[in-house]
């Protein structure tokens, strides 16, 4: 009994680190579309998946791009909230919002259904034609 109670913790404690759940949006992160164009709207049986994220550390955050699985299509998206919270007064987010762009950076909706984070405003050079869509920003 006591081989099997330690085997047991051994193998609680070599679980790993529980931090990678408090991670933004990596590799295999599935995500919501909030724009409405076409292909992010079609009902299907899988969300979105993330099979790339453009920066240094793989680890996206609002204002990042990303590479997209989507409907067996692979698609360019801009993050514009997640679920991981964030620097002090950024809003923290109830799903992983993402909205879809094309190659050279413009939307390819129409609008953007839910709110924008501020912080994007910052960086209104690359991404001023995703701003001029979004209705609301908190």
């Amino acid at each position: 009994q006591g081989l099997l109670r330690r085997s047991v913790s051994h193998s609680l404690l070599s679980f790993g680190s529980i931090t990678g759940a408090c991670q933004a949006i990596q590799k295999l992160t599935r995500v919501r579309v909030v724009d409405n164009s076409a292909l992010g709207n079609m009902p299907y049986h899988r969300p979105p998946k993330c099979i790339h994220v453009y920066n240094k550390t793989g680890v996206g955050k609002v204002g990042d791009k990303i590479l997209l699985a989507i409907k067996g299509e692979k698609k360019k998206a801009l993050i514009v909230g997640h679920k991981m919270p964030g620097p002090t007064m950024t809003p923290r987010f109830d799903s992983n919002n993402v909205v879809l762009i094309e190659d050279n950076g413009n939307p390819i909706g129409t609008r953007i259904k839910t709110p924008i984070p501020y912080t994007l405003r910052r960086r209104e050079g690359e991404f001023s034609k995703v701003l001029a869509i979004a209705r609301n920003f908190v």
